[in-house]
C-alpha cells in the first residue's frame, strides 16, 4: 500500500482520465484534508479522505480535493500523491472559521471553484462531497456542471442534538441535511446504524443509501513489541497502560473515562495516557486536567498532546487497551488503528463497534457507559496483559477486512452505479 507524500505542486493541466478511469472532484470545504489531527474540526473524516483518494490515485483515477484556504502560506495546489490533489481556493479570510460563517461564504467557494475548473480545462465524472457545508456546494456543483452527486455526512446534526450533549446543532444544519439527502443522487453511510438515523431523522429513502465502512492503514498500522515500544516512549514497563486517542469534545466522553480511573483498583500502578487537543492550554485541555486534579488521579493521567498519525502505533502498541469512551461516533477509526497494532478496545455502543470489535476476543462493547461499568471491563483487559501474552497477531488478523484497498473497491462499485444511473436516466 503506497504512503502519502505532501509536496507542493505547480500549475498543470490534469492528464485527460484513461478508458475506464474516473475523474472525481472530492470537497472537504470547512477541514482540510491535511490539518494537524485531534483539533476541534481535524478527525476522522480528514484521514478518511487522505486514504480514499490515495487509494483511488493509486488504481489510476484522477482525484482532485478542494477545501478552504486556511493559512495563507498555503500552496494552491498540493500532490498529496499520484495523481491526487489537493486544491486550496479562498473563501472568506485566510484564517479559520465558524461553521456559520463558513456557509455565507459558500458562494464565494463556487465561484473560486468554477474559476479554477475553466482556467484548468478541467471536466469531472462525478463529485463526492464530504460534510452538509460541502453538501451544499457539491448540489451546485451537480446542476452546473451536469454530474451525479455523492454525499457523505460523516456525522448528521439531528443525531447531535438528540444525543443532548455539547453545543446544540443549528436549525440550519439539520434542514440542510434533511434537503441534502433528497437531492444528491447517492448517500454513503458508513454504518448500517447510519443508514438508520439518516432514514428516521431525514426521511431518506433507503434505496438511495450505500453502507460502504471505513478503513485502516495496514502498513502504518502493526503491531510493535510491546516492551520495545514502551521503552521507545519511556513508559513503565509494568504498569497497566490504558490509552485514548481522539479529539477534546464533549461528545468523546473523555470526562467518564477520566471517572473511571478512580475506579481500577489502588493498590496496582496504571495510567491513562490521553493523545489528542489543541495544546495544553485550550480551554478543552484546561477542563480535563482541572477534572483529573479534582477526582485525585491527575499524577496517574499523562497528556501526551497531539501525536502525528504516522507516529501512532507504538503508543498503541505499548498500552493494555484503548478506550472508547464517546457519547456518539459515526464510525470509529482509532478503534480499528488500534486493532491492527494488536491492541483489544473497549468502547461503549456507538459507530462501528459491534461490527469492528469481537466481544471478549479483541475487546468488549459496553451497552451502559458508568464509569464504574467501564473499570470493570478496563480492568478486565489490563489485569489480563499481565496474566497473559494475548495475541497481537490475531487481535491484528480481525480487522484486515478494513483494509482501505476494500474500502475503495466498495467505493469505486458505488461511484460506476451512480454514473450508470444518471447516464441512463438522461439527466
Amino acid at each position: 500500500m503506497r504512503t502519502l507524500n505532501f509536496r507542493p505542486a505547480i500549475f498543470r493541466n490534469v492528464v485527460p482520465a484513461e478508458a475506464g478511469h474516473l475523474r472525481i472532484a472530492m470537497l472537504s470545504i470547512h477541514s482540510c484534508p491535511i490539518g494537524e489531527l485531534g483539533t476541534q474540526d481535524t478527525g476522522g473524516m480528514n484521514v478518511y479522505i487522505r486514504e480514499l483518494a490515495g487509494e483511488l490515485g493509486s488504481r489510476g483515477h484522477q482525484v482532485d480535493v478542494y477545501t478552504r484556504r486556511h493559512d495563507p502560506k498555503d500552496s494552491q495546489i498540493i500532490e498529496l500523491d499520484e495523481r491526487v490533489r489537493l486544491i486550496h481556493l479562498r473563501a472568506g479570510n485566510n484564517r479559520d472559521m465558524h461553521k456559520l460563517v463558513i456557509y455565507s461564504h459558500l458562494p464565494d467557494f463556487s465561484s473560486a471553484l468554477e474559476n479554477f475548473r475553466k482556467r484548468e480545462g478541467l471536466q469531472y465524472d462525478l463529485v463526492h462531497s464530504h460534510y452538509w457545508l460541502s453538501g451544499r456546494v457539491g448540489s451546485w456543483a451537480k446542476q452546473c456542471w451536469g454530474v451525479p452527486h455523492i454525499l457523505m455526512f460523516h456525522t448528521l446534526g439531528a443525531v447531535k442534538n438528540v444525543i443532548g450533549v455539547g453545543e446544540e446543532e443549528p436549525e440550519l444544519r439539520v434542514a440542510t441535511e434533511k434537503q441534502l439527502v433528497k437531492t444528491c443522487d447517492r448517500v454513503i453511510a458508513s454504518t448500517e446504524r447510519e443508514k438508520g438515523e439518516l432514514i428516521r431523522h431525514y426521511g431518506a429513502p433507503p434505496e438511495t443509501i450505500g453502507v460502504v465502512p471505513c478503513g485502516v492503514n495496514l502498513d502504518l498500522f502493526r503491531p510493535v513489541d510491546k516492551a520495545s515500544a514502551r521503552q521507545q516512549l519511556g513508559f513503565d514497563q509494568k504498569a497497566g497502560i490504558v490509552l485514548y486517542v481522539g479529539r477534546f469534545s464533549p461528545l468523546k466522553g473523555i470526562d467518564r473515562l477520566l471517572a473511571a480511573m478512580t475506579y481500577l483498583p489502588h493498590n496496582q500502578a496504571v495510567r491513562l495516557v490521553i493523545i489528542g487537543g489543541d495544546g495544553h492550554n485550550k480551554p478543552e485541555s484546561q477542563k480535563l486536567q482541572r477534572l483529573s486534579k479534582e477526582l485525585g488521579i491527575l499524577n496517574a493521567v499523562t497528556f501526551a498532546g497531539r501525536i502525528e498519525q504516522g507516529d501512532l502505533a507504538p503508543y498503541y502498541s505499548a498500552a493494555d487497551v484503548l478506550v472508547v469512551p464517546s457519547h456518539h461516533e459515526s464510525f470509529g477509526l482509532v478503534a480499528l488503528e488500534s486493532l491492527a497494532c494488536g491492541t483489544p478496545v473497549v468502547a461503549t455502543k456507538v459507530g462501528a463497534m459491534e461490527v469492528i470489535v469481537r466481544e471478549g476476543e479483541t475487546g468488549c462493547v459496553l451497552t451502559s457507559a458508568t464509569p464504574r461499568l467501564l473499570a470493570n471491563k478496563i480492568w478486565r483487559f489490563v489485569s489480563k496483559a499481565r496474566e497473559e501474552a494475548r495475541s497481537a497477531d490475531s487481535i491484528r488478523a480481525s480487522v484486515v477486512r478494513f483494509s482501505w484497498s476494500n474500502v475503495a473497491d466498495a467505493l469505486i462499485e458505488e461511484y460506476r452505479a451512480v454514473i450508470r444511473r444518471w447516464r441512463f436516466s438522461g439527466i
